[in-house]
C-alpha cells in the first residue's frame, strides 16, 4: 500500500475543525500540522464556536458568548534539509456575559462579564537529516490582555468589582520532532510549548470608583504544553489520525493585588491539568474531494470552576470535507458538536450553583496553498 505525493497532499490536510472549546481558557490546540506539511505550503483558516452554558438552578438561561478566531500559517522548504516556518493562532480565550436582571450575577443595571483575549507568532525552523526525521524549535511571541467585572450576590461585598490587565507581550519558545514513512502515509510528532509569563499593568476598580490601584502589576503565565500528533494509511484512499494534548493548567492563577487582599482569593485559578484527544478517519473519495469523521475527548481542568467559565471538559464529533479544484489548492469546511460537561460555579471557596446540559456547536473553514 504506497501513497503517492499528490495523494498525501490532499489527504494530509484532512484534520477535525480546532478543538475551539477546551479545559482552563484553551482555545485553538496551538498544532504545528501546517509545518510539518510537505514542501512549501500556506493556510489560513477561521474558526466559531457558539456555545450554551446554563443553569436551571440559578435561572441563567446562557452565559457564553459566541466568538471566532482565525489562525495562519506559512511554511517554506528552504533546501532539502531546512525547513522555515511562521504560525499564528489565539491560542487562549474567554468570552463570557450572565443575563442582566438576574440578581445573582447581576446588579445596578449591570452583569458579570469576562474577556480575554491572547495572540501567538511562532517562528520555527526545522532540521531533515533524512527523509524520515524532522528536528524543529523556535520563539514564540505572546500577547495577552483582559477585562472582568464582577457584579451581583455570587459576588457578595466584591459586586461591583472591574479589573483591567492592559495588554502585555513576552517570549516563550517550542521544540519538537517528527517521523515519517512517506510510502505508507505515517506520520508522529511531538512538541513541547514552554510556559510564557507575563507582567500586566492592572486597574482594579470597586464600589464605582471608591476603591482604584491603577499601575499595579499582575503577572499570569500561559502554561507550556505538549502535543502527540500521530496519522497513518490504513487502507487504499483511508487515513487514521490522532492528538493528543497536555497542558499544564494545575498551577495557573491570576492573583490581582486588591482582589487578593479583599477576599484572599483569585480571580482565576484551576485545580487539575489539561488532557484531551481526538481521534479519527479521513477518506479520499476521488481527486478532486476528501472527507473526514472524528471524536474527541477533554477532561477538564478542574471541578468545581471559576463562575466566569463553568464547565467541565467535554465529548465531542466532527464531519470534515475538503475540496481540491487544483492539485496545488484546498478549501476545507468542518463542524463539531460538543456535548459540554456539567460543572458547579464557585467564588472563592464557596459554591454557587450547578451548570447543566451544556453544549456547542464549532465551525470552521480552511483555504491551503502548495506554491
Amino acid at each position: 500500500m504506497k501513497f503517492n505525493k499528490i495523494y498525501l497532499a490532499l489527504l494530509g490536510s484532512i484534520l477535525p475543525v480546532s478543538s475551539v472549546f477546551a479545559g482552563g481558557l484553551d482555545r485553538s490546540g496551538q498544532s504545528i500540522s501546517a509545518f510539518l506539511q510537505p514542501g512549501n505550503y500556506a493556510e489560513a483558516g477561521i474558526s466559531i464556536l457558539d456555545p450554551k452554558v446554563r443553569s436551571s438552578k440559578l435561572a441563567v438561561d446562557d452565559m457564553a458568548e459566541d466568538y471566532y478566531f482565525p489562525s495562519a500559517a506559512i511554511k517554506v522548504q528552504a533546501t532539502d534539509q531546512i525547513s522555515l516556518g511562521l504560525l499564528y493562532d489565539q491560542p487562549y480565550g474567554a468570552d463570557s456575559l450572565y443575563p442582566n436582571g438576574n440578581p445573582v450575577f447581576a446588579a445596578n443595571g449591570e452583569a458579570t462579564q469576562v474577556e480575554v483575549e491572547t495572540h501567538n507568532l511562532s517562528a520555527l525552523i526545522g532540521y531533515q537529516p533524512t527523509e524520515n526525521w524532522n528536528f524543529y524549535a523556535g520563539p514564540v511571541y505572546q500577547t495577552v490582555k483582559g477585562n472582568v467585572s464582577l457584579r451581583g450576590t455570587a459576588y457578595s461585598l466584591l459586586s461591583g468589582y472591574n479589573i483591567d490587565l492592559k495588554e502585555d507581550d513576552a517570549f516563550g519558545w517550542l521544540a519538537g520532532a517528527a517521523y515519517q514513512i512517506p510510502e505508507i502515509a505515517l506520520k508522529a510528532a511531538i512538541t513541547y510549548r514552554s510556559e510564557i509569563k507575563h507582567e500586566l499593568d492592572t486597574t482594579e476598580t470597586f464600589g464605582f470608583g471608591a476603591i482604584q490601584r491603577p499601575n499595579a502589576l499582575t503577572e499570569v503565565v500561559t502554561p507550556q504544553s505538549v502535543n502527540i500528533d500521530f496519522q497513518t494509511g490504513v487502507a487504499a484512499n483511508t487515513l487514521a489520525f490522532a492528538n493528543i494534548r497536555w497542558v499544564h493548567w494545575d498551577q495557573f492563577a491570576v492573583t490581582p493585588k486588591f482582589l487578593n487582599a479583599a477576599s484572599g482569593n483569585n480571580l482565576i485559578d484551576y485545580s487539575d491539568d489539561q488532557w484531551s484527544a481526538t481521534v479519527g478517519v479521513g477518506r479520499k473519495f476521488n481527486s478532486h474531494w476528501s472527507g473526514s469523521a472524528s471524536v474527541g475527548y477533554d477532561s477538564g481542568a478542574g471541578n468545581p470552576v471559576t463562575t466566569l467559565g463553568p464547565t467541565e471538559g467535554y465529548w465531542s464529533v466532527g464531519l470534515g470535507g475538503q475540496y481540491s479544484p487544483a492539485e496545488n489548492y484546498f478549501i476545507q469546511a468542518g463542524v463539531k458538536y460538543f456535548w459540554l460537561g456539567d460543572a458547579t460555579a464557585r467564588t472563592g471557596t464557596t459554591n454557587v450553583g450547578e451548570f447543566e446540559d451544556n453544549y456547542a456547536l464549532g465551525y470552521g473553514l480552511k483555504i491551503g496553498y502548495r506554491f
